[in-house]
């Protein structure tokens, strides 16, 4: 995968339903660091460790800042099973970060915020575009395609199944 633009336009290479896992942090008082900076501190360590095991079930993610106080992070899962076995999972990273930040969280009176939100995107419910771009979301998770082998257009993208553009 690389970080140089692609020229040509392309399509993001997914088959089947796409699960996309979008998580969060707020800053709520900045004094708090006590409060937040471990709730900060841990995504990164659940990101290396899913990165590190071919089977966890990510795919990819990026990482951005919403504004000064706001963190996100978009993931794409192979699958809403994978997403909740790891979280679920004691012997990884998020359920003692989880626990961790709830007991943080009893006593931080509000510093820090956390949300996620998850979508289970069905098949043909979805369509991509790229040009001029280094790969990138559903197009660095599931690799790329040249645009004409999914449809020209957004609404043939929408439609094609299994690679085809539909008529």
């Amino acid at each position: 995968m690389s970080a140089q633009p692609i020229p040509e336009r392309v399509t993001a290479a997914a088959e089947g339903d796409v699960v996309v896992f979008l998580i969060g942090m707020r800053i709520n008082r900045w004094r708090a660091v006590r409060h937040w900076v471990p709730a900060l501190r841990a995504m990164p360590r659940m990101l290396k460790e899913l990165a590190r095991d071919e089977h966890s079930g990510l795919l990819g993610f990026r990482q951005f800042a919403s504004g000064p106080r706001n963190l996100v992070v978009i993931q794409y899962w192979e699958s809403r099973e994978k997403l909740l076995a790891y979280a679920a999972d004691g012997s990884k990273e998020h359920r003692p970060a989880w626990a961790a930040f709830n007991r943080r969280a009893r006593g931080g009176g509000g510093a820090v915020g956390i949300w996620h939100e998850t979508y289970v995107v069905p098949a043909g419910s979805y369509e991509s575009i790229y040009s001029g771009m280094p790969e990138t979301g559903l197009g660095k998770a599931y690799g790329v395609e040249p645009v004409a082998r999914r449809g020209e257009r957004a609404a043939e993208r929408f439609t094609s199944t299994g690679g085809e553009a539909a008529a």
